[in-house]
């Protein structure tokens, strides 16, 4: 009897070990080195997807949340979508309303001179950021509402992520 109940607890451990890992490689997320910095953020905005890149390879893929006027590249304040363009990192706030953020370099040269030619502003201030409490309830499935004001969104967890290992300098491109 008792070589079958150690048997049982064997297998019992393996199940759950084998599930662990089966659940690991489903979230297709390994832990990140302390070092790791990652030197381009890609932003697909159609997939909603937010790619990180470190040594020229794809290491994170974050799903994303946009403006919630999504379509076509940002133009001037106000009009809800996410800018599409070339642009980086130029600043860290750890204490923001939305949990974290990292700024996004909008507008550059070529979007004020659109912003321009509508006798418009182009708008700025915008980030990559955490829910905050007032989204948090959302939690991973954030990414399925557009909410934002033009920033891109993820959970407050990926943000601390995206954070720890994104430098003031990074490229982020966005495109549609």
């Amino acid at each position: 009897m008792a070589v079958r109940h150690n048997f049982s607890l064997i297998s019992a451990f393996v199940f759950l070990v084998c599930s662990l890992v089966v659940a690991t490689a489903a979230a297709g997320q390994t832990s990140l080195e302390t070092g790791t910095r990652f030197e381009k953020l890609l932003v697909e905005k159609k997939a909603r997807r937010l790619t990180a890149y470190a040594n020229g390879k794809p290491v994170r893929v974050y799903r994303v949340s946009l403006g919630s006027t999504p379509v076509g590249p940002k133009r001037v304040q106000g009009d809800k979508k996410t800018p599409e363009g070339t642009y980086v990192v130029d600043g860290k706030n750890p204490g923001s309303r939305f949990h974290k953020n990292l700024g996004v370099s909008y507008p550059n040269a070529q979007d004020k001179k659109r912003a321009a030619t509508l006798g418009r502003s182009p708008g700025g201030d915008i980030k990559i950021h955490g829910l905050g409490p007032e989204f948090r309830h959302l939690g991973k499935n954030q990414w399925q509402y557009d909410w934002t004001l033009g920033c891109i969104a993820v959970t407050d967890e990926e943000m601390d992520e995206l954070y720890a290992h994104t430098n003031v300098g990074t490229v982020i491109e966005i495109v549609p």
